[in-house]
């Protein structure tokens, strides 16, 4: 809702109550809305009286009232009667507007202010002080989640965000770029990892349930100041790049979760070529089956159980020792001791970052 639809909602709701019928003109003249189509008045008299010294002025049955701002014009409103209650119906007419419209830059600004604030774009000492004029509360524990949607109903996504954590309630949800919706969330000081874990798999249902869309949500570490609400940002952008690369399956990814998988995503690509070409050397591991993969992912989900294995792939314990033999052929590794299994995980893990880095542009 703009500012213009604001004025026109006040003044018809208005209308409705009082009986009354107001218009509302830029500085300039022109007609902004009007609650009585049919009703015209000279755009000079609005212009002239909108630079006069007067702060009403009456032009027969027109009753004009300037709406400032910081003392500025912003417009000018025009009560029609001849009551003489007339003038204060545009009293009344004003301060609805003014409200209104405060609420509505107060929304505006403080959307700005959060947007620059992830970003990094203010010094340390602007962000305190444009804080204490929004009415934003500086030591409050907060974390950032990031919900990606990727563009699709983006619009609906963020209202429904809206409705679920508003600013009435600490939280803000707002947006950096058309694939991304950020909450800002405001937690209680017995609040922790769990709740946030909580609100994130909501936020996930109930995307799924009222806005029929699949989405995947991370978030970063929980801060205890303002100014560190970037630093939540940052880890829940990392959050979510790397669970898109090891952890697909998940829905969810928390920063404080990612283990090796984010020492991985901050390794050089260099040293990452070099360390799969000592482990795989002539073996392209792009190449190794897919069955066998799947049974060894198994194999590590058991920790390196060899029977259990088996049973939950519904095949015999001598089919799955094969399987791991001729892994061992073509790569050297042994995965049913630790060290080589724990080896092959990081160099698959490795192979899926380098997959990823080949799939983005830089």
């Amino acid at each position: 809702m703009n500012s213009s639809q604001i004025i026109k909602n006040t003044i018809s709701e208005l209308n409705v109550i009082t009986k009354t019928d107001f218009s509302v003109f830029d500085p300039d003249g022109n007609l902004i809305t009007a609650t009585e189509e049919s009703h015209t008045i000279d755009r000079d008299v609005i212009r002239l009286f909108g630079i006069s010294s007067a702060d009403s002025q009456v032009v027969g049955v027109n009753h004009l009232l300037k709406i400032k701002d910081d003392d500025q014009v912003i417009y000018i409103l025009n009560v029609i009667g001849d009551a003489d209650n007339v003038y204060m119906m545009g009293r009344i007419a004003i301060s609805q507007i003014q409200n209104m419209l405060g609420a509505y830059k107060e929304k505006i600004d403080r959307n700005s202010f959060f947007q620059n604030l992830i970003l990094d774009n203010f010094l340390l000492v602007d962000v305190y002080n444009r804080a204490k004029k929004l009415h934003i509360e500086a030591s409050v524990p907060r974390v950032v989640i990031l919900v990606e949607t990727g563009g699709d109903k983006d619009t609906a996504a963020t209202e429904l965000l809206r409705g679920m954590y508003s600013h009435q309630g600490g939280d803000y949800v707002t947006t950096v770029d058309e694939r991304n919706i950020i909450v800002i969330k405001s937690l209680a000081e017995n609040e922790g990892y769990e709740q946030i874990s909580q609100i994130a798999h909501t936020i996930v249902d109930m995307m799924n349930m009222e806005a029929l869309m699949n989405v995947r949500v991370a978030y970063g570490t929980i801060v205890q100041e303002l100014r560190d609400v970037s630093k939540s940002y940052k880890e829940a952008t990392m959050a979510q790049d790397v669970g898109k690369i090891f952890f697909f399956e998940r829905k969810v990814n928390a920063y404080n979760t990612l283990g090796i998988g984010r020492l991985i995503y901050q390794l050089p690509v260099k040293l990452c070529k070099m360390f799969i070409d000592e482990i795989f050397r002539d073996t392209n591991p792009q190449d190794i089956d897919e069955e066998i993969l799947m049974s060894v992912n198994k194999f590590f989900e058991n920790s390196l159980n060899v029977s259990e294995t088996s049973r939950q792939l519904f095949v015999h314990r001598n089919t799955l020792v094969y399987r791991i033999e001729k892994l061992e052929a073509s790569t050297g590794l042994d995965v049913r001791t630790f060290d080589d299994a724990l080896t092959f995980k990081i160099a698959m893990m490795v192979v899926n970052y380098m997959r990823y880095l080949d799939t983005i542009s830089y």
